[in-house]
């Protein structure tokens, strides 16, 4: 990896200017360089069941002293009461990619997006040549599990949605009874009997908490009417609290009204064709005056982070969302350290810390590490701090990263687990906030 104060060789547009500085790197224990404002207090390894060659670590989901790691093979359950030395409650082996987790009260959810022999956590991939009868019987879409008894989760259902779950976001219904789940999933895919064209929708489950066997799509909800698309969605996040979601779709970021949980109605689409590829997740400010999208540009395989890629492509666009709930691009932020040109590296998963006054995010950015970065100045975010470690000769880095009640902790693909301290005074005061659930897609307000 390497040090610079920005990634591209040309000069910067100006609202890139504000990010091009770098906090100065401390050298720690291995390969891993950060700020020194950031200590890395532990990591849990991937372990047997879920360390094949392809038990990648995704998505992160919050409960109590409890973190959930979603793995392409199953997940895993860990007590992190003590958030420097975390314990193992329990792995679950239940594969289908990606596995993106979500828990409320005692059930917990995973995305399934690759059409298997049966929605139970024996059905394995479909094969093609099973005959007539085998490729018309792929299954994907959502996994429910009852996790009461943390130490032994329990199978209880699953939903078949259009083109599978590739993420999905809890959306809490207008009574304690109801939940419901915004499936996201790319498609179509020709000739597969699972996500027939032309999917220009995403899937809404409702799942009745005293019984969620009997969870169902409820309604698919259309993106677009007037400019006819296929894709789907690739991440929604809601702000229950403002009757509001933030799609990023598959070539267009979209925001919704939410009033009616069911039926959501489209707002407004933006488009950025000059710099963004894949519009891949949504964030909003505490207030909901802003909303930040991701671009991942090459899928989370390519290196984007280069001397090569200007430094508004593969990075967050931030925008104002004004009192008439219209949006206005106002900058753009991607980390300012270039990495090295066989390291993937892309905005990926993050959400907010929750600082009074302030809009401060963690984001992952796969080989690229764990920033910090204050996005308080729309048109001049900055970077406050980051860890990250030494290149790998694979696909590798943080899928997720997120702060909950003191500490980030980041689900590295091959590495498993970080817990992560930052010490700073622009983000202190978020240590003295703390939650019962944190699930990255469903935004909860905090005080200001």
């Amino acid at each position: 990896m390497l040090l610079v104060a920005g990634c591209g060789a040309d000069p910067e547009p100006p609202a890139l200017r504000g990010s091009a500085w770098t906090p100065s790197a401390v050298k720690t224990t291995g390969d891993a360089l950060h700020s020194a404002n950031v200590k890395h207090l532990a990591n849990v390894p991937s372990e047997a069941p879920l360390d094949g060659p392809q038990s990648w670590s995704t998505d992160l989901a919050f409960q109590d002293d409890h973190v959930f790691v979603g793995n392409f093979d199953g997940f895993t359950v860990l007590d992190v009461s003590n958030p420097a030395r975390p314990a193992v409650v329990s792995r679950v082996l239940c594969p289908g990619e990606q596995n993106d987790v979500s828990v409320s009260g005692n059930l917990l959810f995973l995305s399934v997006d690759t059409p298997r022999s049966g929605p139970e956590c024996a059905g394995g991939l479909r094969e093609e040549d099973e005959g007539e009868e085998g490729r018309s019987g792929g299954w994907e879409g959502i996994r429910i599990f009852d996790i009461t008894d943390k130490a032994h989760p329990r199978f209880v259902s699953a939903v078949a949605t259009e083109c599978g779950s590739h993420t999905h976001t809890l959306v809490p219904g207008r009574d304690k009874d109801t939940l419901y789940l915004y499936v996201s999933s790319a498609g179509p895919v020709p000739g597969e009997p699972t996500c027939p064209g032309p999917h220009n929708n995403f899937s809404v489950v409702e799942v009745p908490t005293g019984d969620p066997a009997a969870a169902r799509v409820v309604s698919q909800p259309v993106l677009s009417v007037e400019e006819p698309r296929e894709g789907g969605c690739h991440d929604i996040t809601a702000y229950p609290e403002k009757d509001l979601a933030a799609a990023a779709c598959f070539g267009d970021g979209v925001l919704l009204d939410i009033s009616d949980r069911v039926n959501p109605k489209v707002i407004q689409h933006v488009r950025d064709k000059e710099n963004f590829s894949i519009w891949h997740s949504a964030t909003f400010d505490n207030a909901a005056t802003k909303v930040v999208f991701s671009d991942e540009l090459g899928g989370g395989m390519s290196a984007t982070c280069d001397s090569e890629t200007p430094r508004n492509h593969g990075a967050n666009a931030v925008y104002d969302l004004g009192e008439d709930r219209r949006l206005t691009l106002r900058g753009y932020f991607k980390i300012p350290r270039e990495q090295e040109r066989d390291e993937n590296c892309v905005a990926h998963n993050g959400a907010l810390l929750p600082v009074p006054g302030r809009d401060i995010m963690v984001q992952s950015w796969y080989q690229g590490g764990v920033s910090v970065w204050d996005f308080t100045d729309a048109a001049a975010p900055r970077e406050i701090g980051f860890f990250e470690r030494g290149p790998v000769d694979a696909a590798a880095g943080s899928w997720s990263a997120y702060y909950y009640n003191g500490h980030i902790y980041s689900s590295d693909i091959t590495r498993g687990l970080d817990v992560l301290r930052i010490d700073d005074p622009l983000t202190d005061p978020a240590k003295k906030v703390t939650t019962k659930t944190l699930n990255a897609q469903t935004q909860v307000s905090y005080p200001e």
